[in-house]
């Protein structure tokens, strides 16, 4: 997640800043109804900004810049939040977590440092969901979902009890298929899924049954969302989670124009630990038939079989799987690395490992591709010699 640099636009729309500010708390002091409104900040006396209802009036723009020079110069801790979000028009996310109030600077450091890491994990969460339902996935398009968090800009954490990033509107990763990469789509996700574990949450406590959690993975509920939660609620009271709409683009549809904050608190830990234990060791294995180039081998003895493992170059959504082979295959496999060649390979992706594992693997064969991408493999084979252990019969590659 990328950092704001503090930029904003010169002439931002009067309604859009206008809803920004009673987002955060600014409250409307009067002004000429149709025409001006007058807007002070909640935590900076003596500030107040005078702005035009549109563009329409002659002096529009001279407000405008007097008011964006205001909020620059501003003690207000809001302030930075407008003026990012004036930037990046985009969906906000806050995550307020209740603990007391740091007393040292390592205590401060730690609890900034938990809470980036779980809002890190509940967006991944997020991106994962917007990609498909599957209660644990492991390494399964995790390189799209980080991709789709490149564009997020994220704010300071100080005393690491209120974090608010920002997700771009319609910017996706390189990876994101079919508009499912941008930023909306990864926060009505994670709300949503939010909303679902919340509510399996509530019915487990009262009633023990876990079946909830269970028809929650269809809402977008996974193992990695309850994994976030667990790292957010420990050593803390409870935690809030906030969506807020861009205001340009208004809600989505199917959303409520002001979510309710869904929060979640120490009470609801046993059960969220369960789930995450449940869904990975319920998610059934994945029977696969990839193409992979072979970037390491390794066997005991210089014959028999050995554990290969492969670039995935396409067949399943994970980055590198690893293999047993028997000695045929292993010969195969080692034969088409020294040739530059990729092979294609069938098995079951098992939760296990995160599905980085290939079990019952066999069926290797090398898959012919054209002279540019061969001679893209050979490069990387001898960039990477280090890493190439015991190829076929015992031989190192030359």
């Amino acid at each position: 997640m990328h950092r704001p640099d503090g930029h904003h636009p010169r002439s931002p729309d009067p309604a859009v800043l206008c809803a920004l500010l009673a987002r955060h708390g600014w409250r409307r002091r009067g002004g000429a109804p149709g025409r001006y409104s007058r807007w002070t900040p909640p935590d900076a006396p003596g500030t107040s900004l005078l702005l035009p209802e549109s563009r329409a009036f002659p002096d529009s723009a001279d407000l405008l810049a007097e008011a964006l020079t205001a909020l620059e110069r501003s003690a207000a801790p809001s302030a930075r939040d407008i003026l990012v979000a004036l930037r990046t028009p985009g969906d906000e996310i806050r995550w307020r977590r209740d603990i007391p109030e740091p007393t040292a600077p390592a205590t401060a450091w730690t609890a900034q440092e938990r809470l980036r890491t779980g809002a890190r994990a509940m967006l991944l969460a997020g991106a994962l969901a917007a990609r498909g339902r599957a209660g644990y996935h492991g390494a399964r398009r995790r390189r799209q979902a980080e991709a789709a968090l490149d564009p997020v800009l994220v704010g300071p954490a100080p005393g690491g009890r209120l974090l608010t990033v920002h997700l771009p509107l319609g910017q996706g990763g390189p990876y994101a298929p079919d508009h499912a990469g941008d930023g909306r789509a990864t926060a009505t996700a994670l709300l949503r899924a939010l909303q679902a574990a919340r509510d399996a949450t509530d019915y487990q406590r009262a009633t023990g049954r876990t079946d909830a959690f269970d028809a929650a993975v269809e809402a977008g509920v996974c193992q990695e969302l309850t994994e976030s939660l667990v790292t957010l609620v420990s050593g803390s009271e409870g935690v809030r989670i906030e969506v807020e709409w861009a205001p340009a683009a208004g809600p989505p549809e199917g959303f409520a124009a002001r979510p309710e904050p869904v929060d979640f608190s120490p009470g609801d830990l046993p059960a969220l630990r369960d789930a995450g234990a449940r869904y990975i060791r319920n998610e059934p294995a994945e029977a696969v038939q990839l193409t992979g180039a072979v970037v390491r081998m390794r066997r005991e003895a210089p014959s028999g079989g050995g554990v290969v493992r492969l670039r995935v170059l396409a067949g399943a959504d994970v980055t590198q799987v690893r293999a047993a082979l028997d000695e045929d295959d292993y010969r195969i496999a080692g034969h088409a690395h020294l040739l530059g060649l990729p092979v294609r390979i069938g098995g079951r992706l098992e939760s296990r490992g995160g599905f980085r594992r290939l079990a019952d693997a066999g069926g290797v064969m090398p898959v012919h591709v054209d002279e540019a991408e061969r001679d893209r493999l050979l490069k990387s084979l001898h960039e990477n010699l280090d890493v190439f252990g015991e190829a076929c019969d015992g031989d190192r590659p030359r």
